[in-house]
């Protein structure tokens, strides 16, 4: 069990290894870089997926036309693209932020339930005026989704705890949480509707922005966050701390940061903007909390955020790409008759193809070392230590150039 919980965190931290280089806002070019590795890695995953499609009884063509149709053919079909971008796009932001920390969380999922809970909670129980009760609800869930994070954030940095293990586990514990409090009989269980709470009132519902369709002002409120969370990654001290723990521990303590401290930091913020996700999803789509009302948002997250290279902006991209996914499934099903769950397929051929970037950078540029006679480790002209370390600058603009190297 620890073996493979070790191999996987291995692998997460692989894939990312290569795309926080992409994530940082550092020029023109490397964004140039990042968008054309996005497109190669989603153009390879749909490449790859041809004899699946083929297998499954249904010519390629065929099936991709049904699933762009369903995404994008109408003006349905873009909202509902929408609707299915917005929770992805808070989850994602959430895992992002735990990657930039050097943390997995994989318990996006169960994050995002505790929030959707929390918040059609306070959207039927609480009596507040206007838009005050939408506030409460919203904040509900982001401090349900925030709390229900801290526990392996506490585990993590006061005991080391691999929080693999305990994101896991507590996944499984937020699902029978929900069971228990809306099944029958349950707690929080609504009079009139098995395993669900009551209805949320009228001024505790996000408003549709685009009649006749049920795309609501949640995908406003996510695009607003990502933005906000960009800055706070790129251009504050909050943030600076936040990568810097994740790229090197050891050189965020000799800088006087706790990484303690910014672990739990980081763990709240990630879990909060998950059970917000499920917030908005409880108060846009549904109108009350409905037991296992999330189709695994927080476990597509993982593969939004590494597709988007933890950064915001690419992080809504990817979100886009994955609710597109979603909405186009059911005509994918209907029309070329092939079953919705082949966008599933698509989704893990993408993390396979993110998975893979690194070895495939690392080789091409072994082989250009190779063929200019060069080494293969780069030469900056900075000294190397006895077990073959490097200084490790301690450099952000956040903070006001140079404070020092390991």
């Amino acid at each position: 069990m620890t073996r493979g919980n070790d191999a996987l965190a291995e692998a997460l931290a692989s894939a990312t290894e290569s795309i926080r280089s992409a994530a940082s806002p550092s020029g023109s070019s490397k964004l140039l870089g990042s968008a054309l590795s996005f497109l190669a890695i989603l153009v390879g995953a749909l490449v790859l997926a041809i004899p699946v499609v083929y297998l499954a009884g249904s010519n390629p063509l065929d099936a991709y036309g049904a699933l762009l149709s369903g995404s994008v053919g109408d003006r349905r079909a873009i909202a509902e693209s929408l609707i299915s971008m917005t929770p992805l796009l808070f989850a994602g932001m959430a895992v992002a932020i735990a990657f930039q920390t050097g943390l997995f969380n994989i318990g996006a999922e169960g994050q995002l339930v505790i929030g959707g809970l929390a918040a059609g909670y306070a959207g039927a129980s609480l009596d507040l005026p206007g838009p005050l009760h939408l506030v409460a609800a919203l904040l509900a869930g982001f401090v349900g989704g925030a709390l229900w994070a801290l526990i392996p954030a506490l585990l993590k940095a006061r005991r080391g705890v691999h929080e693999v293990i305990t994101t896991i586990m507590m996944n499984f514990v937020a699902f029978s949480v929900s069971q228990y409090l809306v099944k029958p009989g349950g707690l929080l269980v609504s009079k009139t509707q098995p395993q669900a709470t009551e209805k949320a009132a009228s001024n505790a519902l996000l408003p549709r922005i685009w009649e006749p369709t049920r795309l609501h002002a949640g995908v406003l409120l996510a695009l607003a966050v990502a933005v906000v969370c960009w800055y706070v990654i790129y251009r504050t001290p909050f943030g600076y701390r936040l990568r810097l723990t994740g790229a090197n521990a050891k050189a965020a303590e000799f800088s006087g940061i706790s990484t303690k401290r910014t672990i739990v930091q980081a763990f709240m913020l990630s879990g909060g903007l998950a059970g917000l996700g499920g917030a908005v999803e409880v108060l846009g789509v549904h109108g009350r909390y409905f037991d296992s009302f999330s189709p695994g948002y927080g476990f597509d997250s993982i593969a939004v955020a590494l597709l988007g290279a933890l950064n915001p902006f690419g992080v809504a991209v990817a979100a886009l790409f994955f609710g597109m996914l979603r909405a186009g499934s059911i005509r994918l099903q209907s029309d070329a008759g092939v079953s919705r769950d082949m966008v599933t397929v698509i989704s893990g051929l993408v993390v396979a193809c993110v998975a893979l970037t690194p070895l495939v950078r690392r080789l091409r540029s072994g082989a250009t070392h190779r063929r200019r006679g060069r080494p293969t480790e780069p030469s900056d002209g900075a000294s190397i230590g006895l077990d073959g370390s490097r200084p490790v600058p301690v450099t952000d603009p956040a903070v006001g150039g140079s404070v020092g190297s390991v």
